[in-house]
């Protein structure tokens, strides 16, 4: 038997060992692509059937002649093609309509965003209790249901017994009788139940902001406003193009409000937009495939201005 000396113990110590190779997982034979796709599926099951199916049936219907007739069996059912589209677009009222969408709606989502950033900002400027009572004024605002904000705005509003004319020494003034202030009083409501999610997502990003990167800019000697729009602002946004997705999408769809406030419309349809429009010709003319063709033209519109959004911002090289 031979003993080893020190030196030789050190330099077996020293030298390396061959590498062991890691054990394997039981179960697992190695990478299956298709793996990701089976967490997936419950997810992609449920859309299917909330999203994807409708809008098959939406846009089905919408190249069929389909109204009370075909739904009560006394005619057949015939395809029409792009004949209800071609009708659709030479009808002078639809594309009315269809300005005082767009027009509406980007009045909103300009006027949400500038009132729920600038409450973001506040938010951070204020102390604890008048933040906390910002919040919850803000959050019941958000919880409110549609239909019950627009009947309460209503009667503020109201000529006869609403507070907001005798305060403002207005009189009998109607606001739901001109088209104009009628879609004020619409959008100020829109706001007001629209603003929290902006106030609220913004705020978060603000306070993710380094603390460091504000005080230095504060330093520097920049105002308020130039600290939101070079400092605040490039880093806030990924979230500014999230709340401003959102806020297209739901103040192009307004439905409750214009129904509510201005009573399915207002006088002889003054105030209508395109998803009341679509509403009327579907279920008040039993055009059914009118009202689709109206839902496949938002649906085209909104998917058209949230890609070409979302491509400008990766021009610029912005991650989302």
């Amino acid at each position: 038997m031979t003993t080893q000396t020190p030196l030789a113990e050190k330099q077996a110590a020293a030298a390396p060992r061959p590498a062991t190779p890691a054990p394997r997982r039981p179960g697992i034979r190695g990478h299956r692509p298709w793996t990701p796709w089976l967490y997936l599926l419950p997810a992609l099951a449920v859309i299917g059937g909330l999203l994807v199916y409708p809008v098959y049936q939406l846009g089905l219907i919408s190249f069929l002649e389909y109204t009370q007739a075909q739904v009560s069996g006394g005619e057949p059912t015939s395809f029409k093609g792009f004949g209800n589209y071609t009708a659709l677009f030479a009808d002078p009222q639809f594309r009315q309509v269809l300005l005082a969408t767009v027009l509406f709606a980007a009045a909103c989502v300009i006027t949400t965003l500038a009132v729920g950033c600038a409450l973001a900002v506040l938010l951070t400027r204020v102390r604890a209790l008048p933040r906390l009572v910002l919040m919850l004024a803000a959050l019941g605002a958000w919880a409110t249901p549609a239909i019950t904000g627009s009947t309460v705005w209503v009667f503020l509003f109201d000529p006869d017994f609403g507070p907001v004319n005798k305060l403002l020494g207005l009189g009998d003034f109607s606001w739901t009788y001109g088209r104009y202030s009628a879609f004020a009083l619409v959008l100020l409501e829109v706001v007001w139940c629209s603003f929290p999610f902006v106030m609220v997502t913004v705020y978060a990003g603000i306070k993710a902001i380094p603390s460091e990167v504000l005080e230095a800019a504060a330093l520097d000697g920049a105002s308020q406003w130039r600290i939101w729009r070079t400092v605040m602002a490039p880093m806030l946004r990924p979230i500014l193009v999230v709340v401003t997705i959102q806020s297209i999408i739901w103040d192009f769809k307004v439905f409750t409000q214009i129904y509510v406030m201005t009573n399915g419309g207002g006088i002889a349809g003054q105030n209508l937009v395109l998803n009341v429009y679509a509403y009327q010709k579907a279920f008040a003319s039993s055009e059914y495939s009118l009202g689709s063709a109206i839902g496949v033209v938002m649906l085209l519109i909104l998917l058209a201005v949230t890609l070409v959004y979302l491509r400008l911002l990766r021009r610029q090289g912005e991650e989302l």
